[in-house]
């Protein structure tokens, strides 16, 4: 079964990314494949701690951001979305310079529950950081990510009114 209900275009989740964390952090989706979401980040002065190095909490939120993403869109459900449970991360080497980059891929997708195991590597593909996300799936209130269900839309471009 393909992992994702209809297609959804990067450009368009880019839109969704302006004024929230992953504006602010650089955060942009680069590739949506059957398995998987990958988004990367910037590692610069938003998201280096005081030394110079990739900051660990960065490498969280990289992980957390293209994880619920994904775990949204895999939804096939409309009257369903997803929330945060947990999500923890290894951090094995240390990053300054460049793009570090995310990938999420689905370890569970049940009724009630999702798990992602997102790898978090530099420009030369080193891993970085490991991660596991769990989400419960849950009635989604009206309105709720309504901009998300609709980017796929033809001619649909999320303007902001």
């Amino acid at each position: 079964m393909k992992l994702w209900p209809r297609d959804y275009p990067l450009e368009e989740l880019n839109r969704l990314n302006a004024g929230n964390l992953l504006g602010h952090l650089g955060i942009e989706f680069v590739a949506i494949d059957n398995d998987s979401l990958t988004a990367r980040m910037p590692v610069d002065a938003r998201t280096t701690q005081p030394f110079g190095l990739l900051h660990g909490g960065a490498s969280v939120a990289l992980a957390e951001s293209v994880g619920s993403f994904a775990a949204f869109l895999a939804l096939r459900d409309e009257g369903k979305t997803t929330v945060g449970l947990e999500v923890n991360a290894n951090h094995l080497r240390p990053v300054t310079a460049g793009f570090v980059y995310g990938v999420a891929r689905p370890l569970h997708l049940g009724r009630n529950t999702q798990v992602w195991d997102i790898r978090i590597s530099d420009d030369d593909g080193r891993l970085v950081c490991v991660a596991r996300l769990t989400v419960a799936v849950v009635p989604r209130p009206k309105g709720h990510h309504d901009q998300m269900k609709t980017a796929a839309r033809p001619g649909n471009n999320l303007k902001k009114e």
